[in-house]
């Protein structure tokens, strides 16, 4: 199989897909593509490859691109033909899987999309620290969501799934792992059982320095 080429930034949206990418083995490049915030040069070359200028975006085997995480998990999977990390059409689990993972891309990953940079999105500069404040409320509010939908020992229940790689991605983003522990325990001990995964240490590795969860 031709290697993938995944454009990404290390502890960026692409180790949710990087770290996939690493669990079924499949080959793959990872191009990194700096800072697409800081930098127009950066937007410009990736923006040739997906117009929004966003991570992750993977060109495939064939030189097809794809955007969207979600689609990225649920394709990986048919390729590696491994249901390890996505509950196949029969599971019980299927549906609920399919609800959380379009739930996380399409209700919290967002409030990093507008909060990171509020500049980028409120002209006026005196109401950004506002804007980016009531953001992050907003993501609280729905990680509560997840809270109490959250099983044990995975947020599925009994078995891993690409959920989980979320929840060990996320909980590394703000409002971080303290605050995860004190008001989201459940997705903590998700998380850290995520990162003792062999498969994916060298990925958390590359992505999620200790430094990120304070």
């Amino acid at each position: 199989m031709a290697a993938m080429v995944l454009y990404g930034e290390p502890g960026w949206g692409s180790m949710y897909v990087e770290a996939q990418l690493d669990w079924y083995g499949l080959p793959y490049r990872f191009e990194s593509v700096g800072d697409l915030f800081a930098s127009a040069e950066a937007r410009a070359a990736l923006a040739r490859v997906n117009p929004v200028a966003q991570v992750p975006t993977l060109v495939l085997a064939d030189g097809q691109a794809m955007t969207e995480s979600a689609a990225m998990t649920l394709h990986l999977a048919d390729l590696a033909r491994d249901d390890s990390l996505v509950p196949g059409p029969d599971a019980p689990e299927r549906a609920a899987f399919l609800r959380w993972l379009v739930f996380i891309v399409a209700n919290i990953y967002p409030t990093f999309t507008y909060g990171d940079e509020p500049a980028r999105f409120v002209a006026l500069e005196a109401a950004r620290e506002g804007f980016r404040a009531a953001t992050d409320a907003y993501a609280q509010r729905l990680y509560a969501m997840m809270e109490t939908a959250a099983g044990a020992p995975w947020f599925l229940g009994t078995r891993f799934s690409a959920l989980d790689i979320y929840v060990a991605g996320l909980t590394c983003w703000r409002p971080r792992r303290p605050w995860f522990a004190e008001h989201a325990p459940k997705l903590f001990a998700i998380a850290n059982r995520a990162e003792a995964q062999p498969k994916l240490l060298e990925c958390w590795r590359r992505n999620m320095p200790h430094a990120q969860y304070s």
